[in-house]
């Protein structure tokens, strides 16, 4: 018999645990929206709430959208976007992290860090050398998260949002230097 070293008497640590992503369906999808409420007010100022993104990414063609978790437990939501879509009025002719959050008892264990890994991985396996964002700008926005994981600003706006660029090359490099 072989033993695990996530045992009862040695829980997984939250950087050992799984990180998934899983779609969006009638049976998790009140438990992603109810994530929203764990953010501060400040926070929430900064990401739309998961209702409403999950509802633009079901109305758009170009919106790829997943809960994600750590282990079993429902701990964020992302979406991206690639291309452009004239409905949903994104126009970028690469992929964009449309939206991504981190439920509010999870930040800080580097989880948003673990899932911009993903998206960088499978959008370099795209084929794509870049993943483009947006931000809103204020004391507690997102925007130092962004700059820590590489994304640098370019100049132009998403809307009154400025865009960052983040070069997944680059990026990819750093998280396997750092075991990430």
């Amino acid at each position: 018999m072989t033993t695990d070293a996530a045992t009862a008497d040695h829980p997984r640590t939250e950087e050992e645990q799984e990180l998934s992503f899983r779609r969006i369906s009638a049976l998790n999808v009140c438990d992603i929206c109810e994530l929203s409420e764990t953010l501060t007010d400040a926070q929430r100022d900064f990401v739309a709430d998961n209702g409403t993104s999950i509802a633009e990414g079901f109305c758009s063609e170009a919106a790829w959208f997943r809960a994600v978790y750590l282990g079993d437990e429902p701990v964020g939501f992302v979406m991206t976007h690639t291309g452009s879509d004239w409905d949903d009025g994104i126009e970028c002719h690469g992929v964009y992290l449309w939206r991504m959050m981190i439920a509010g008892p999870y930040q800080g264990q580097g989880l948003g860090r673990r899932v911009i890994a993903h998206i960088a991985e499978a959008t370099r396996a795209a084929g794509y050398a870049e993943l483009f964002t947006s931000f809103g700008e204020g004391e507690d926005g997102p925007e130092r998260f962004y700059t820590k994981l590489g994304f640098v600003r370019t100049g132009d706006f998403f809307d009154d949002e400025p865009e960052a660029v983040l070069d997944l090359d680059a990026f990819l490099a750093a998280s396997r230097t750092a075991g990430a």
